[in-house]
């Protein structure tokens, strides 16, 4: 079985790499500065020969919008727009045609209602220092050093790394990975390279991989005040980083703010001083010390509950909405919730388990795990669930989390049964793979409405 994986690793390059590295990712963002300006100039020119009433057959030719034809333009111009090209890998330009391609793309499907969610704008020109530091290597010279500690890009040469590469070298060297290709980005000060290897695992060793408890179902409940809360009652709590670091940024946002930075006190535009992007590359790395605890945190919950439980239930929560709550934003942001979501999704694979995905609209706050009953409203400053048919008090996210764990039990029970649906009415999707929707069972009066997607 063939999987797709990257493997990230942070680089030590030297002075004079560095300003390469740099100098590949202007080149990548010139790249699409140019073709960007491109696509404009045509479509500003069709749009004026139409409002004079030239025919379509007329027309100055559209420039493609695929990767192909904008570097076949650029290859015809770069002498004379870029005479210095030959300094950069061609692979540089190529990055920044191909994230051009895929912001019209993007932009494209996103008018024409095709692409989902928040609607999409026109492509802006990236600015020199705004734009991300990043490029993208498909060809040449990609390989690991023998040494663990090497890896080497083309016409970046041999570079060093923070950390040994052992965990893909492996692969590498038992030839059961290939490399597809190398992206290089800058964050926070310091260079990372990330490789795209198609992984090939033999099906006996999937097959192998099983959770501790293969029978065992974790209904998981996500929130602000507890990070998670498990149906076996076992509670982990928020670490809450952005707001254990809050005072510290403050301080890197006052110093920042004290400093002459690219806009003066009329609104105008000037040089940014040194201290000033010094203080701007220490507020960076403040938020990049909070994202990256976040992050681990978030890996280490995720794979406990991966390699433990054969079958996790979660919600599909509408994080997106849920941030338009102005008083809860930031401590929504801070958890993570999407990210546990999407980490799990894989990992289960990984670990021979399967991910069940409850839908938004399953009311699992306000569902009695005793008797099912369900209430009209329970207001989120309630924290103690209290059933008024059978008496049960239980504390709301573990109520809640009961809940989840017992869609997986009806799944099953009906899956055996040979039926379409379960139990709850609801519609639950195993892993991420597959989308097979399951049929809604008609709604009774006075019951709510507990559908279930399926993945």
């Amino acid at each position: 079985m063939k999987t797709t994986r990257a493997y990230r690793f942070a680089l030590d390059p030297a002075p004079a790499q560095e300003e390469a590295l740099c100098s590949h990712a202007g080149a990548a963002r010139f790249a699409f500065n140019w073709g960007l300006a491109l696509v404009k100039a045509n479509l500003d020119q069709r749009e004026a020969e139409k409002s004079y009433g030239v025919p379509a057959e007329l027309l100055t030719p559209s420039v493609p919008w695929n990767l192909y034809g904008l570097r076949r333009a650029w290859n015809q111009v770069k002498g004379q727009v870029a005479p210095w090209w030959a300094e950069c890998s061609k692979e540089a330009y190529s990055t920044g045609l191909a994230n051009l391609t895929a912001a019209l793309a993007n932009w494209d499907a996103s008018r024409k209602g095709i692409r989902k969610g928040k609607k999409m704008g026109f492509p802006k020109f990236k600015k020199r220092h705004k734009a991300r530091l990043a490029v993208r290597f498909t060809t040449g010279v990609i390989r690991l050093e023998p040494d663990r500690r090497h890896v080497t890009l083309p016409r970046l040469g041999t570079i060093r790394t923070h950390e040994s590469t052992r965990k893909l070298a492996r692969h590498l060297e038992r030839g059961t990975a290939r490399i597809l290709a190398a992206t290089v980005a800058e964050e926070s000060g310091r260079w990372h390279v990330a490789f795209t290897v198609e992984l090939d695992r033999a099906e006996r060793d999937h097959a192998e991989r099983v959770p501790a408890q293969a029978d065992a179902v974790v209904g998981v409940d996500l929130g602000v005040k507890s990070l998670a809360v498990l149906s076996t009652g076992e509670v982990i709590a928020n670490p809450k980083h952005h707001q254990a670091a809050l005072r510290e940024l403050r301080r890197a946002n006052r110093r920042l703010a004290r400093r002459n930075g690219p806009r003066t006190p009329a609104g105008g535009r000037r040089q940014p001083s040194r201290r000033w992007r010094k203080a701007k590359s220490d507020l960076r790395r403040v938020h990049a010390k909070i994202a990256a605890r976040r992050r681990d945190g978030l890996h280490k919950l995720t794979t406990t509950l991966a390699r433990t439980y054969g079958t996790v239930v979660a919600e599909d929560l509408n994080v997106a909405g849920m941030v338009g709550n102005r008083r809860l934003a930031r401590a929504i942001c801070d958890a993570g919730m999407g990210e546990v979501r999407r980490q799990l999704s894989y990992k289960t694979g990984w670990n021979g388990g399967r991910l069940l995905v409850c839908s938004r609209w399953f009311p699992s706050s306000k569902t009695c795990s005793g008797c099912g009953a369900v209430k009209a409203k329970l207001p989120l400053r309630v924290r103690t669930y209290a059933c008024e048919a059978c008496g049960l008090v239980i504390d709301r996210d573990h109520n809640a989390a009961l809940n989840l764990a017992a869609l997986a039990a009806d799944l099953d029970v009906a899956q055996s049964c040979g039926e379409t649906g379960n139990a709850r009415g609801a519609d639950v999707r195993p892993g991420m793979a597959r989308r097979s929707v399951v049929k809604r069972e008609p709604r009774r009066r006075g019951t709510p409405d507990r559908k279930v997607t399926a993945a």
